[in-house]
């Protein structure tokens, strides 16, 4: 059982270092049958399907160096999904190269503050045909601030694969209402945002021109613009909608943080490929 208590810890360390400065099917048995009559062949061994890499074990990371520090935690149960553990584990590694790298480029010196990364993986649904995985985090590699983290992970277990959001919607009309519906959401959110604050008018004018044309940006009828969602599941354990997850700088400016909108069922069942139509609630 991981224990996330360092978790905190980590999260102290980094803010004091900153205020110092700024987942085999085993090959058939080929030759276990004989003739009749004929000698008895011993099974061939099960061969590895190299076709596959094979899952690595799912181990939480804390590593503290003088020059950077290291927190991944993924979450208990992870491993029993291999193809998911296998995403996880690359999405990590990928951020851990991209932090050697940056420390690697300080040959002999040190930054101003310590270079990090802490990635928190997190269980956010477990069904047995839906395991959804929320990553969060930063990595700090000089500058500012760090750079955000946000990913979402949606294993089929029963299917054996990953849902994506490529292959959810299965034409260009299901995309544009997608699309039409998210950037409803999100104007009114900016809306609501900005006339919170006591703004002159041109200032205001400003900032909902700027972050309008963010949100159309990133929202555009674009598959990769909505890669990332959390399945919100009904009784029944079938999806009733999708919350959809936009980083930093993707519909808006970093200081607004993550955006989310949910997309009601209704939106989307028109507009499902036939495939995943049976995840869904129907109605």
């Amino acid at each position: 059982m991981r224990n996330p208590g360092w978790l905190p810890c980590l999260a102290i360390a980094l803010a004091l270092a900153a205020c110092g400065s700024q987942e085999q099917q085993p090959a058939t048995a080929a030759g276990a049958a004989v003739e009749e009559g004929g000698p008895r062949a011993e099974p061939s061994p099960p061969q590895p399907d190299i076709s596959v890499p094979p899952a690595r074990t799912l181990e939480d990371v804390m590593e503290r160096d003088p020059r950077y520090l290291v927190g991944i935690s993924f979450p208990d149960g992870a491993d029993q999904y291999p193809g998911l553990a296998r995403a996880l584990d690359a999405y990590a590694r990928a951020a851990r190269d991209d932090l050697d790298e940056a420390v690697a480029s300080l040959g002999e010196a040190r930054p101003r503050a310590p270079y990090d990364l802490a990635l928190d993986f997190s269980m956010l649904v477990e069904t047995p045909s839906v395991v959804a995985v929320r990553a969060e985090g930063s990595s700090y590699t000089g500058g500012a601030h760090g750079n955000p983290l946000v990913a979402r992970f949606v294993w089929l277990p029963q299917r054996g694969k990953m849902l994506e959001a490529a292959d959810l919607i299965e034409d260009e009309e299901g995309w544009r209402a997608l699309s039409e519906y998210v950037r409803e959401q999100l104007h009114a959110q900016l809306f609501e945002r900005v006339d919170a604050w006591d703004l002159e008018p041109g200032e205001r004018e400003q900032l909902v021109r700027s972050g309008g044309k963010m949100i159309e940006e990133g929202s555009a009828p674009d598959p990769a613009n909505f890669a990332h969602f959390e399945p919100q599941l009904g009784p029944g354990g079938r999806i009733t909608a999708l919350r959809f997850v936009f980083p930093p700088y993707q519909v808006g400016p970093y200081s607004d943080g993550t955006n989310y909108v949910t997309v009601p069922g209704e939106v989307l069942l028109p507009h499902l490929a036939p495939e995943y139509r049976d995840l869904f609630a129907a109605g």
